[in-house]
């Protein structure tokens, strides 16, 4: 009977383990496809300013590898198969600097060394970034824009809260997400132009 029962808990935890090991991870990223990062027409019209985006803080309950999302009112859950492919603050950074680029008709010179011409610093913290799958896909941000020119600064500093309707599954969580973002480029692109063109920028309407 021993020698049954222990051939039983090692058959048992064999399948588990097989079982975890096949279990498929799926990643997501924030980053909008190639084909998504076009030029609006908005930004045609506008001026080209190169610009500086800082490194992107996210909030520590959600900065984790997996999706962490909402059950019920107060419950979370971190979803051991969904992963983010990069740490969360780096795909929120990602995705804003390849859709601000879009609306601003500009390249992120983060990386590249600095010269006289005016330049755009684009500091974003976002403050709440809630997942509910099948429901909602909500960003909340504090963001600042200064205009660099030698001695001379022109800025803003701005909050927004945009709240995306998503439908069942993973995919169309992540794909909210991408929209909040596009529409935060958005805001921040038309007060990036207004102080590019020397006039006062206005904050969003809430």
């Amino acid at each position: 009977m021993i020698r049954t029962g222990l051939r039983l808990w090692t058959l048992a935890t064999a399948l588990t383990l097989v079982a975890c090991a096949s279990a498929p991870l799926h990643y997501y990223t924030l980053i909008p496809p190639a084909g998504d990062i076009g030029e609006s027409a908005a930004a045609a019209s506008g001026p080209s300013m190169p610009f500086e985006l800082l490194a992107v803080s996210v909030p520590p309950q959600v900065d984790q590898p997996q999706l962490v999302v909402r059950e019920g009112g107060q419950g979370v859950a971190l979803l051991d198969g969904e992963r983010w492919i990069a740490p969360l603050g780096d795909e929120v950074r990602g995705a804003m600097s390849a859709d601000l680029s879009r609306e601003l008709h500009a390249q992120d010179v983060s990386s590249l060394p600095g010269n006289d011409k005016p330049l755009l610093r684009i500091k974003l913290d976002v403050r709440r970034f809630d997942s509910q799958p099948g429901s909602y896909a909500l960003i909340e941000a504090s963001w600042s824009l200064r205009v660099m020119h030698g001695e001379h600064e022109n800025g803003i500093a701005c909050s927004s809260r945009i709240n995306k309707t998503v439908g069942p599954g993973y995919d169309a969580l992540v794909q909210g997400h991408q929209r909040a973002l596009a529409e935060l480029a958005g805001q921040i692109a038309v007060a990036a132009r207004s102080l590019g063109n020397g006039q006062a920028a206005v904050c969003p309407v809430p």
